[in-house]
């Protein structure tokens, strides 16, 4: 369940005297360790209140004199010339075929078909609609397309085999309802259908396999092709032509992750990646290796390299943006998420290093070769949120492989392949001081010159709307009662405005064109509303206690998503203290309806009053006499209010545009161009310019001239000029095309197939399509 009003509860013990802090672990890169470099330019070895080394004593204040002193910037030089690694000579494979989510590998996201070209996108025609007919929920997916068939996941949590011709399904196939190397007592609402609608189809609850990818395995000898894709944890092979299971796979198809089952909802679902026998897949925090013949494991990375307070419990660095291969030198690139909790640091001192990073691994060991942070410490969810991507760019006369990764923040990092480099001077700028008594923010974050910027990242009274007086003037209102500034940390009783949650980018990230070097991202410019408050907590639920009926009901249905003990995962909201936020009929109109990411849950009439019992916490068990005070009397800071800044008409509350399409040369680090992504066709009537839409849909650049994009809340599909940003086609899909679309050929003729199923981030109308066009014939 994914309720709106969203919470962090995160505890200080209140005769805690001081709190260890987090070690700094280094990660050595080829003999240079890039976060020791980091660590060297932003002060980290350089003695000051922050280091991570120095206990903090509880309920005390960062000292804004102190921080002050430094310098205002510091500087990550740019890797030297003969620094630069040069070009392995195999480049991504771009052509016809899309054997992986994302299009190869490397996640170019681009092809060199170009029937489809410039002079006759407006020609483009629907050429089928499929429909899956399981259901109705959301697809975040970028499909598998080889030899004209298309694999993809549906709605209703099946991998299907369609036709890309016709649209005919071939087959498919429904992960069991609970995987066989799985405990019997363990349960997997992964995989559970909800209850029947009144049309027949379903309402889909929880996220399905391979919902942000799966990989085509060619095989090789006596082995046969197989698709690879991941479902609540597990790695599953299938027999590409039939749709079966590959028995000599591990346990009859599926190995397991150490992660554990049960417990990645939408975090260890993104596409595997393969290197010779080695096939790599992540699942939330943890990064295993498995032999791609028998299953057999061979290696796994914890990302998360810092103490945490409970290691059962979410506590961020998760893969789910994506991975990428550099299959030539055997390399694992992997972009790792923001710690948790959001907004709230003080368990959490230090760096936190390894998040809000990119992480090269050796594909065959699981060796750490080099890791690179953006954000230290973070504390507004500013993750590293889509698949890094390995790209080849001229800099400075010379071609170098690298490595790009788009962020939040709405920067674009650029690191050398081997060292982790930045190719660009890495600036940062001294960062303000936090409010909050015992916590301690970095004392440096990035502020970037190249690549330029995408994407606002510094809220002013500037950026209020200004569509209508009426707009501007309410969210002024909400303006003058918050803080807001560069990198401002979240605060108590005040809220603070800031972008990013949503992006800058998304895990829909961006597609790169090796013929010009050239990055094409989508991005959002919406402005959110935080604040922190204090609750004092007398009696907690004593965790040694058998679980209760209702939290019985909870770990079944909805600690996938909001974790273990109702703490929230990433944006997905904490359940804790739901008496001071909701009543029991608001939630019992959620659970029927759904809200926002969050489909609708159908339970019996028991589970529910015993889940109701759990969540305002009537069925608590006290912990037994003689307990330790400590830990029934704890401070918690929470984030009481968590919303998009909105105008008094419900469109955003900052200035367009809100939703942007990109395009970034990577060879000079220049922002070349920049459109409108998206409109209210409301707005537009009354002679508005174009705005943008938020957007969740990603790019995709072709040898045709062409970048094509959905995504936006207008529901349509676009295809734009990749030089200037012009407009040249748009389509209105059934429902929203949540999911970045993908281009194959059949029989000497292009298509392009994207999903349209709507939900997700942005909501709307469901459904189950892929919709697929093409020229007329």
């Amino acid at each position: 369940m994914n309720f709106f009003g969203r919470k962090v509860n995160h505890s200080v013990p209140r005769n805690t005297a001081t709190f260890a802090a987090s070690a700094l672990v280094t990660v050595m890169l080829l003999g240079v360790s890039a976060m020791d470099l980091a660590a060297e330019e932003t002060g980290a070895t350089s003695g000051h209140e922050n280091t991570p080394d120095k206990p903090v004593v509880a309920g005390s204040l960062e000292n804004a004199r102190e921080r002050n002193k430094l310098p205002l910037y510091k500087v990550v030089p740019a890797a030297r010339d003969s620094e630069l690694t040069s070009p392995s000579g195999q480049d991504p494979k771009n052509n016809g075929t899309w054997s992986r989510s994302n299009a190869n590998a490397e996640n170019t996201r681009y092809s060199t078909l170009a029937q489809i070209n410039r002079a006759n996108v407006r020609q483009l025609e629907v050429a089928w609609v499929y429909h899956s007919g399981d259901g109705k929920g959301n697809i975040q997916a970028n499909p598998v397309i080889v030899d004209g068939v298309i694999f993809a996941p549906t709605v209703g949590k099946n991998i299907v085999a369609i036709d890309g011709e016709t649209g005919t399904e071939l087959w498919r196939f429904r992960p069991p309802a609970q995987p066989l190397s799985m405990p019997a007592k363990t349960a997997l609402s992964q995989f559970q259908v909800d209850g029947a609608t009144a049309n027949g189809l379903v309402e889909v609850g929880g996220y399905g396999p391979a919902n942000r990818g799966l990989v085509y395995w060619a095989g090789y000898a006596e082995h046969g092709p197989r698709l690879f894709f991941v479902a609540n944890g597990y790695l599953i092979a299938l027999d590409p032509k039939t749709g079966k299971s590959v028995d000599s796979f591990g346990n009859h198809g599926e190995v397991g992750s150490t992660k554990g089952p049960g417990k990645s909802s939408f975090l260890g679902a993104v596409a595997p990646a393969i290197y010779k026998n080695v096939i790599v897949a992540p699942n939330q925090n943890m990064v295993d290796a498995f032999d791609v013949v028998s299953g057999a494991h061979l290696w796994q990375f914890n990302t998360l390299q810092y103490n945490v307070k409970n290691p059962d419990d979410d506590n961020g660095g998760n893969v789910w943006g994506g991975i990428a291969m550099d299959l030539a030198r055997g390399i694992v690139f992997i972009a790792a998420g923001d710690p948790h909790p959001n907004f709230v640091g003080i368990d959490r001192i230090g760096r936190n290093p390894n998040t809000n990073s990119v992480i090269a691994l050796d594909a065959t060991t699981g060796r750490v070769l080099w890791s690179f942070q953006e954000v230290a410490h973070d504390l507004w969810d500013h993750d590293t949120p889509a698949a890094p991507q390995l790209v080849t760019v001229m800099h400075d006369g010379k071609r170098v492989d690298a490595v790009a990764q788009v962020t939040k923040l709405g920067n674009t990092l650029l690191l050398d392949r081997l060292s982790g480099k930045p190719l660009f001077p890495f600036r940062l700028r001294r960062a303000p001081v936090s409010k909050l008594p015992g916590e301690r923010t970095w004392p440096y974050q990035p502020d970037l010159e190249r690549p330029q910027p995408f994407a606002r990242q510094d809220f002013t009274m500037d950026d209020i709307t200004d569509i209508t007086p009426e707009s501007h003037a309410f969210v002024l209102k909400q303006a003058q009662k918050a803080t807001f500034g560069w990198f401002e940390p979240p605060t108590e009783g005040k809220p603070i405005i800031f972008y990013g949650v949503h992006g800058g980018a998304e895990w829909t990230g961006a597609s790169f064109d090796p013929s010009t070097g050239w990055l094409y991202v989508s991005a959002n410019q919406i402005a959110w509303v935080e604040s922190l408050s204090r609750t004092t907590s007398e009696s907690q639920r004593d965790q040694h206690h058998e679980p209760t009926a209702g939290e019985t009901v909870y770990l079944q249905h909805c600690s996938v998503c909001h974790g273990q003990n109702r703490q929230g995962k990433g944006m997905v909201p904490s359940l804790t203290d739901l008496n001071g936020r909701f009543s029991e009929s608001q939630v019992a109109g959620i659970l029927k309806t759904g809200r926002d990411a969050m489909p609708p849950i159908e339970i019996t009439d028991d589970d529910r009053r015993d889940l109701f019992k759990f969540l305002f916490d009537r069925d608590i068990v006290r912990p037994s006499a003689g307990s330790n005070p400590a830990e029934s009397a704890t401070i918690s800071y929470q984030a009481s209010d968590f919303t998009k800044l909105l105008d008094n008409q419900g469109y955003p509350g900052s200035k367009p545009p809100w939703g942007t399409l990109n395009a970034i040369d990577l060879n000079t680090g220049k922002l070349v161009w920049k459109v409108p992504l998206g409109e209210y066709e409301e707005l537009a009537r009354q002679g508005i310019p174009k705005t943008g839409t938020e957007n969740f849909g990603g790019a995709m650049a072709t040898a045709g001239g062409l970048v094509f994009c959905g995504g936006t809340r207008d529901l349509k599909i676009r295809a734009f000029d990749k030089d200037n940003g012009s407009e040249l086609w748009q389509y209105k899909l059934p429902y929203g095309g949540y999911a970045p679309p993908a281009t194959y050929e059949v029989n000497g003729r292009q298509y392009i197939v994207i999903a349209a199923t709507g939900g997700g981030k942005l909501g709307g109308k469901l459904g189950d399509a892929y919709v697929a066009f093409a020229l007329p014939k």
